[in-house]
């Protein structure tokens, strides 16, 4: 029987009030209490036969959430609703980020540039590269992150998040991982830097490490938006109107389950590789039910891992704009250096099924996977001369309507293939600039975090190369 800390403390509030009360006889009354309080406890916990047992919320409860046939159902229900939670109430709050950051002050950037008599690449590098980074960053990061870091917090406080670290132990152990694996790997889920950070709770360093790698293999809510996105245009197409939007959900849902499968797979390989060793043993001590504590879970969330998550990316996309606006606007031999790039990019490109424009957007978009979607858009309209979209070379868009979408991406030669190879590219590729930066903060070592760089990329681009192999041996 595993004893909870509101017991303990129990028992040694009661032993600390013996000790006063019966001098040289502490001894045997501490003993005398602890067994008093065991039996209490097997009284609660212990069922005997020929006694009537007495309903325990409690119990009832983590018999619902540890069990082998109710445990993993009610945890991907939970996790689902806080996606759900995430996904959809992030939508207006980023949508009137993005009118605020994009539609109002960037124009009102513009005028005042245009005012003072700005020099037009001074206005273009400052303004239409280096703010359009941060404000995509912020608009595109901010919402979800401010609702997933609660819901994520209020779950901790409640006590449930041990329950799925419970559960998970037995699987994780078998990929010669940690238990609290699972906990981190959710957290990954809103941010893979806030997840690098959540690995402290691992004791053991050499598990530690492979929670770190695989981290990068949960979707954070900087990719949700480019899978949602592609698999609406391109997956959801394929079916009739009707179950367009449940198409495209699933091939979202198949792509998240498919780098939780890399998770294992690549802690197995890990723990009998780089990093051989046998699993710790997980001796988890499941804490009692709290209720939430409203203002410790938003200052918890909101300033300890959205604030300083965010700033962190915010930093990084400021050289990340400055490259896209350079790239686009300094020219060589009639030709842009991002019109360049992207035809040395293309045979290897289209050999994995993908193309240049994607390829050198996830280069320019390593400070933050906010900003491939308007990245993409943008060397598109610039690579294949597209009239109509977008407001001149280097300045990052977004449209409004998926027709719009779906017609630069097939002006820019997208197939059926080059969609679904995007969506696995994009679970499985390089980290951000933000999260390998927390990396090497959190190991302060060089080359775990060259290890947690390539290794995703590497193995992103095979799985590529055989997807667009076995896709032209079937067709």
């Amino acid at each position: 029987m595993i004893k909870t800390n509101r017991e303990n403390e129990a028992i040694l509030a009661k032993a600390s009030s013996l000790r006063w009360e019966v001098g040289e006889d502490f001894h045997d009354s501490l003993m005398e209490a602890i067994y008093q309080d065991a039996a209490r406890i097997s009284e609660r916990a212990v069922k005997r036969a020929h006694e009537k047992p007495k309903f325990n919320w409690e119990r009832t409860l983590d018999w619902l959430l540890t069990s082998r046939w109710t445990g993993f159902p009610i945890m991907f229900l939970m996790l689902t609703v806080v996606f759900w939670l995430t996904i959809a109430g992030a939508n207006v709050p980023s949508s009137m980020l993005a009118t605020s950051l994009l539609d109002t002050i960037h124009p009102a950037l513009k005028s005042f540039s245009a005012d003072i008599g700005l020099a037009w690449w001074l206005d273009g590098l400052l303004i239409d590269g280096i703010y359009l980074a941060m404000a995509w960053v912020v608009s595109v990061m901010l919402p979800p992150m401010a609702i997933f870091f609660p819901l994520f917090t209020l779950l901790e406080d409640f006590g449930y998040l041990p329950r799925v670290a419970f559960n998970l132990d037995n699987l994780f152990k078998k990929a010669g991982a940690h238990g609290k694996q699972g906990l981190t790997m959710a957290m990954g889920y809103g941010c893979n830097a806030a997840g690098v950070i959540a690995t402290r709770v691992i004791d053991s360093p050499r598990e530690r490490l492979i929670a770190i790698i695989t981290n990068n293999f949960a979707l954070c809510n900087g990719r949700w938006p480019t899978q949602i996105l592609i698999a609406s245009l391109f997956i959801g197409s394929l079916a009739p109107a009707g179950l367009a939007g449940l198409v495209s959900a699933g091939a979202v849902v198949g792509v998240a389950l498919l780098g939780v499968v890399l998770t294992f797979v690549t802690s197995w390989f890990l723990s009998r590789t780089m990093l051989k060793g046998e699993a710790s043993a997980f001796s988890l001590e499941l804490p009692p039910y709290r209720p939430p504590r409203i203002l410790q879970t938003l200052y918890t969330s909101l300033i300890d891992r959205t604030i300083f998550v965010l700033w962190r990316a915010v930093v990084f996309a400021v050289p990340a704009g400055a490259l896209i606006w350079l790239l686009s606007n300094i020219h060589v031999a009639d030709a842009s250096l991002a019109e360049h790039i992207i035809n040395f990019f293309n045979p290897f490109g289209l050999l994995i099924g993908l193309n240049g424009v994607i390829l050198l957007a996830y280069v320019i978009a390593i400070p933050a996977n906010e900003i491939v979607i308007p990245t993409i858009l943008m060397l598109t309209v610039l690579s294949a001369k597209i009239a109509g979209y977008g407001e001149g070379a280097g300045v990052m868009f977004e449209l409004d309507q998926l027709q719009d979408y779906l017609n630069v991406f097939k002006a820019g030669g997208w197939t059926l293939l080059t969609a679904a190879n995007l969506m696995l590219f994009s679970l499985v590729h390089n980290p951000c600039s933000t999260t390998l930066y927390t990396i090497y903060k959190e190991t302060g070592s060089k080359k775990w975090t060259a290890v947690s760089a390539f290794l995703p990329i590497v193995m992103g681009l095979i799985l590529c190369f055989l997807v667009a192999q076995i896709w032209r041996l079937l067709g």
